[in-house]
Formats: C-alpha cells, sequence, structure tokens
C-alpha cells in the first residue's frame, strides 16, 4: 500500500506524535525535546491528538513494570499496586492529581465562578483537595490491587487500558468546552474539533482490541472504556456548571475520573480469584 520511504516517514511522525504527547503528559525524556524547547514551537494538540492514548498506553505500560517487578519480589497484591501508582505518579510528575486536587478546592470552596478559578490557581492544597486525592489513590490502588489477584495479566492490561482511555479522557473537556479563562493551560491547548476526539477515540478502541485479547475480554474492555467515557463527560458536566468552561486543570481530573472508572469498571462482574 506504502512505498518503503512513505511507509518510514508515516512510522516517523506517528512516533513524532507519540513522542510530543510524552512530554505534554509526562516527565519522560523523549528525542526531539531539546530541539523543540529551542525552537519554541507551540503544542498542536489537535494534530497529536490521535495518539494521545498510545502515550497514555505507554505510561501504563511503565506502572504494568512496577507492579511486575513486585510480583517478581513476591510482595503482595496490595503492595505491588501501590508501587505501580507511585510510579505512574512519578512518569507525569503527578499532573493529574494536581489538577483534581485544585478543581476539588475551588469547585468546594468557592462561591462564584471568579472566586472558584482564584482558587484554582492557588498552589497550595486545602481539605477539598486533600481529601479528593486521597480518594483517587485508595481507589486506583484498591482495584489495582484486586485485578492483580486475578493474575499479572490482567493488571498489566488493565493498566495498559485505563492509561489509553483516562489520556483520551482528558480530552473530552477540550473538545466539549471552551476555555474558562484567556490564559492557562486550556486556553493555549484550544478547543478540539469533533473529528480530533474521534480519531482518540478510535485509538483507544485498538488498545481495548488488543488488551482484551491479550487478558481482559473484548466486552470487558469495551465496557471498561464508555464507562471512562461517562466518567470525563460527566467531569465536564460538572466544570461547565460551575465555571462555565475547561482549564488544564479539569483536563487533569478527567483523566483522573477515567482512570478510577476504568479500572473499577474491569471489576465489576469479575469471578472472586
Amino acid at each position: 500500500m506504502f512505498d518503503p520511504p512513505a511507509r518510514s516517514a508515516l512510522i516517523a511522525r506517528a512516533w513524532r506524535d507519540v513522542c510530543e504527547n510524552l512530554r505534554f503528559f509526562s516527565r519522560l525524556p523523549t528525542p526531539g525535546a531539546g530541539a523543540q524547547s529551542r525552537t519554541g514551537a507551540a503544542l498542536n494538540l489537535a494534530r497529536i491528538a490521535w495518539a494521545t492514548p498510545i502515550a497514555g498506553a505507554l505510561i501504563g505500560a511503565l506502572g504494568a513494570l512496577a507492579l511486575g517487578l513486585a510480583v517478581l519480589l513476591r510482595l503482595p497484591p496490595f503492595l505491588g499496586a501501590a508501587f505501580a501508582v507511585a510510579t505512574l505518579a512519578l512518569a507525569t510528575g503527578a499532573l493529574h492529581e494536581d489538577g483534581l486536587a485544585d478543581i476539588a478546592d475551588g469547585f468546594g470552596g468557592g462561591l462564584t465562578r471568579e472566586a472558584k478559578l482564584a482558587i484554582m490557581r492557588d498552589s497550595r492544597i486545602g481539605a477539598y483537595g486533600a481529601v479528593a486525592l486521597v480518594l483517587s489513590l485508595m481507589l486506583r490502588v484498591g482495584a489495582l490491587a484486586a485485578l492483580a489477584r486475578a493474575g499479572f495479566g490482567v493488571a498489566a492490561a488493565s493498566l495498559i487500558l485505563s492509561g489509553a482511555a483516562s489520556r483520551a479522557g482528558a480530552l473530552v473537556p477540550l473538545a466539549l468546552l471552551p476555555p474558562a479563562r484567556p490564559d492557562g493551560a486550556g486556553a493555549s491547548a484550544g478547543r478540539l474539533e469533533t473529528a480530533d476526539l474521534v480519531a482518540a477515540g478510535l485509538s483507544v478502541a485498538g488498545v481495548a482490541f488488543l488488551a482484551g485479547l491479550a487478558a481482559l475480554g473484548l466486552t470487558r474492555a469495551v465496557f471498561a472504556c464508555v464507562v471512562a467515557a461517562a466518567a470525563s463527560w460527566g467531569l465536564s458536566a460538572l466544570a461547565r456548571r460551575e465555571i462555565g468552561g475547561q482549564t488544564g486543570d479539569v483536563a487533569g481530573a478527567a483523566q483522573q475520573a477515567a482512570e478510577i472508572a476504568c479500572l473499577c469498571a474491569l471489576l465489576i462482574g469479575a469471578r472472586a480469584p
């Protein structure tokens, strides 16, 4: 279908898009980071949206590696799950957790739209944010520990799938909502077109197909993706009501909501080990 030069160019472009996503969503070292910082080129999230779930799957695979090491050391499932979630937080610089804490503080503590946005911009964490972070960690570690009891393959596939589905979930507010403020990460990312979100969804479907065949089952994997999408849509609807749009914090919180929903959905109907 493609001659060798065209195929090589296509692969190189796809890898570049994945690397740009990894630079945006994580702190992982990637090829081309230095060149991009020197040129000062702005991130075109719409162009690389299709590769966002692929980057998320790679981040999830890092968590799977940490879990695999815990299995080799014969650590209990809970500790292995905790190490895996800690690895994900380290890889991303707790970017998404920070967004979740900020909107919890803002939505919970602000009485007006302006007050909510001001609280969200404050780097300090309040009671609402602390509770949100604790609950997020508990839910993710607990769900992953339960999945690990069904076998390493199931847990590893779950991490990869949730990584892909949740990064696509982070794009949902950017497609559904206008920027809530004229500056910040949400405004710089811009509003995605429906086609960009569909492209990301197709990538998630591909990851779900592979994860389903490998360990999870196709029906179970697709169901988890649907639940993750519903969670990110619900978070977007909440942001519309509270602040009338999206910010980088809203995108981060949408990722967290989708990841929790995906992991918990994979437990629904699962047989006890």
